[in-house]
């Protein structure tokens, strides 16, 4: 797959309900512009129809990912073989398509993999034809792992300026194995935006590790810390597409026009990774 350096995440526009009409102007724009790699999840709300009704008539454009495991919603797995094909065979319908490009094992941890029947299942999906090939989703030692086994086709990971694990964990590996990389949660959130800690969870972990690290470039102007950042997890060589998700209709070309500035500067990458050498703690792991 020719994959576009930029992808977009469709979680926030099905955990914060989109309107059908905006994710139709939303991808519309975004494949005008270049975007071809979409990546979904089958909990993620109505994100799945949402895109399938957006891409009516533009589903031959793009590569279509998703990720299956939490049919009944995130926090309630399921790694048995035919829950998994029923949750792959409904993502199908919902993305009204016959095949996705993609299809991801999301977040399953070390022991199920190791089990191997959930990795049989997207084996079985990919010889059914549902998906051309399968990927794992995931973080830690279960992404290292998920790389030894030699069975996937692509490892989607956390890599950006505040979650750095990956970057010596599993690049490395997935580079000498041929495993296309996804970087997933490239812009930490963007958590360096809030001046004080907030109240989401789901940021907080990459906001109090901005704050340690105290990068120069993200007291400057938002866009063009957003570039620096990342322009950052693109110049892994590892990394063939960086996931990122908006609401807003005007946000991805705005992404795209950031890496107008080309490949950030080595002197600056290695600034990063020396500050993130000098203060990260082994309590910083990959976050899911």
């Amino acid at each position: 797959m020719a994959v576009s350096v930029l992808g977009f995440g469709g979680a926030e526009i099905g955990y914060e309900r989109v309107s059908a009409r905006a994710v139709a102007r939303l991808l519309g724009g975004a494949l005008d512009a270049g975007l071809n790699v979409i990546d979904t999840a089958e909990c993620y709300d109505d994100s799945e129809s949402l895109i399938g009704r957006a891409l009516a008539g533009r589903r031959d454009e793009v590569f279509l990912f998703t990720k299956c495991g939490h049919a009944a919603g995130w926090g309630r797995a399921d790694w048995r073989a035919k829950p998994l094909l029923a949750s792959i065979e409904r993502s199908l319908q919902r993305l009204r398509t016959d095949r996705v490009d993609l299809i991801q094992l999301h977040s399953c941890e070390l022991a199920t993999l190791r089990r191997g029947d959930a990795i049989e299942a997207l084996e079985q999906a990919r010889a059914r034809g549902l998906a051309r090939f399968i990927g794992y989703s995931g973080d830690g030692e279960a992404a290292r792992y998920a790389l030894e086994t030699g069975r996937f086709d692509t490892l989607q990971t956390s890599v950006s300026i505040a979650d750095q694990e990956a970057i010596e964990l599993t690049l490395p590996l997935a580079r000498a194995r041929q495993v296309g990389v996804i970087a997933k949660r490239p812009l930490a959130n963007v958590a360096w935006r809030h001046a004080r800690k907030p109240g989401d969870s789901y940021i907080q972990d990459y906001w109090a590790r901005l704050r340690a690290l105290d990068f120069p470039f993200l007291r400057g102007k938002l866009d063009a810390a957003v570039s620096v950042a990342l322009r950052f997890t693109l110049s892994l060589p590892e990394v063939a597409t960086a996931i990122v998700g908006t609401t807003r209709p005007e946000r991805w070309p705005a992404n795209a026009a950031l890496l107008a500035a080309g490949p950030l500067p080595a002197a600056e990458a290695a600034r990063i990774r020396a500050r993130w050498k000098e203060v990260a703690t082994p309590r910083w792991v990959g976050q899911v």
